[in-house]
């Protein structure tokens, strides 16, 4: 049987495609079909029916599709997503840690919110936009942190603190580079474990829709 957590129903498993390329360069080479997973993280030593179970859309950036597998004995779909895009929220870690980057040094919540969606959206709207992106981040960076005391620690809990210590221009790629054996454990968007669980169970299982699967990938 499925496992399920705490929450109202199970959640998707979510596990690291490391490719090294941006969201672009992922779509333009339609870089899914080159994901691979040799063994069901269920049943490492085989004896189940696991199988590629076809791939899902994203809808930012734009023709996104994730790969993903199926383990009918455990009732449970796999998906891998790559370093370039966050986990259970929209978009890139790129994209999401300048969102977080120009909140650290705006003079306030309400200025942020102003520059960073100038789309019609009132004020309030804005601000929980804003404040689910910044709340998300800065936990995983104080995680990480603890987690990674020979590289970050003394690091301030912030998108400039950790692009300054690791000396580069983006962080949160980074990190899940450096962090890559604990992600199961870190919530989102860095990290796979699914918000809302408790207590230090695995993550719950989870058998996504199947829906139609894309025209044949370019050969």
């Amino acid at each position: 049987m499925a496992r399920t957590g705490d929450t109202a129903g199970p959640w998707p498993v979510q596990l690291r495609f490391e490719t090294g390329l941006t969201s672009e360069q992922y779509v333009s080479r339609q870089a899914w079909c080159d994901a691979s997973l040799a063994r069901c993280p269920e049943h490492p030593r085989g004896g189940c029916s696991f199988a590629r179970h076809g791939t899902y859309r994203r809808k930012t950036p734009p023709e996104t599709r994730i790969a993903r597998w199926y383990c009918p004995e455990s009732h449970t779909t796999f998906s891998l997503l790559p370093d370039c895009l966050a986990a259970r929220l929209p978009g890139t870690l790129n994209a999401l840690e300048q969102v977080v980057a120009v909140a650290e040094q705006a003079a306030s919540l309400e200025a942020a919110a102003n520059r960073l969606r100038p789309d019609p959206i009132e004020l309030p709207g804005a601000l929980r936009w804003l404040r689910r992106r910044l709340v998300r981040v800065q936990r995983c960076l104080v995680l990480v942190i603890g987690l990674l005391p020979e590289a970050l620690a003394g690091c301030p809990a912030k998108v400039s603190g950790v692009r300054h210590r690791l000396g580069g221009d983006t962080a949160l790629m980074a990190l899940r580079g450096l962090a890559s054996r604990q992600l199961a454990e870190l919530p989102p968007p860095l990290g796979f474990y699914p918000p809302g669980r408790r207590g230090n169970d695995r993550i719950g299982a989870h058998q996504q829709r199947k829906g139609p699967d894309p025209p044949a990938c370019r050969v």
